[in-house]
């Protein structure tokens, strides 16, 4: 018994001191991660977002109705998000060289995340957008307002909650994304996981590495709902 508890114990400091070790690379590959993540949301918020409101305004019903820009923005947007992640990454390997002058590292990682983030937020803005109650919105024009007026001061006030928690579901999702990019080269948190706990059978890094992605997880999520409950005004 004696012998089994002195293993365990020697066994548990080993891996804590190989923890302790790998703490700096951690860091570096924490930063890698969020730098995808955020080149990758700023992306899909500057240029999704805008082609999300595009989309909600030119369908049929609304204010701007263009049934042949819908259908060819439409069909942009779903042939983008019809490619799983690996296979856009590989693709978009010219274009990455193209952008970021090289096809590995975080920088050139984002690039195939970005391309991937934007169909998929400017999606989840439109569905957001179709939400805001059909009553605000005519009030909106019978006002005399604008289309500008009616998108900045009616359709995003009203839809501002559902977009924050739209945006918290894409950072988590396109967290896990930045953790495949690494695998082919770009770094971060998932490069780590594979040079180390998987190729190395380093067990209690590939632990600690899916602690992390966990409290990055479960952090994004809190900060996520407690602003939309903040901003939630109705």
């Amino acid at each position: 018994m004696l012998d089994t508890l002195s293993e365990l114990f020697s066994t548990l400091g080993a891996s804590a001191n190989a923890i302790s070790a790998m703490l700096p690379e951690m860091g570096t590959a924490v930063g890698q991660t969020l730098t995808m993540l955020g080149i990758g949301l700023s992306a899909a918020v500057l240029i999704g977002g805008p082609l999300g409101i595009v989309l909600f305004l030119v369908a049929d019903g609304q204010s701007l109705q263009n049934r042949p820009a819908a259908l060819v923005l439409g069909w942009m947007v779903n042939t983008v998000r019809s490619f799983p992640f690996i296979i856009l990454l590989v693709a978009l390997v010219p274009l990455t060289r193209m952008i970021a002058g090289t096809s590995i590292g975080p920088l050139a990682a984002a690039v195939p995340l970005s391309f991937a983030a934007i169909p998929y937020f400017a999606r989840m803005v439109e569905q957001n957008l179709r939400e805001v109650p059909r009553g605000v919105i005519e009030a909106a024009h019978a006002m005399g307002a604008s289309e500008l007026q009616i998108v900045l001061r009616v359709l995003l006030v009203e839809a501002r909650s559902g977009l924050v928690l739209a945006l918290t579901v894409l950072a988590i999702s396109f967290l896990s994304y930045s953790a495949v990019a690494g695998v082919v080269g770009g770094g971060g948190i998932g490069d780590l996981a594979i040079r180390y706990g998987y190729y190395r059978f380093e067990t209690d890094i590939m632990v600690a590495t899916v602690a992390i992605l966990i409290l990055m997880v479960q952090l994004i999520q809190f900060t996520g709902n407690r602003i939309a409950r903040r901003i939630d005004k109705r």
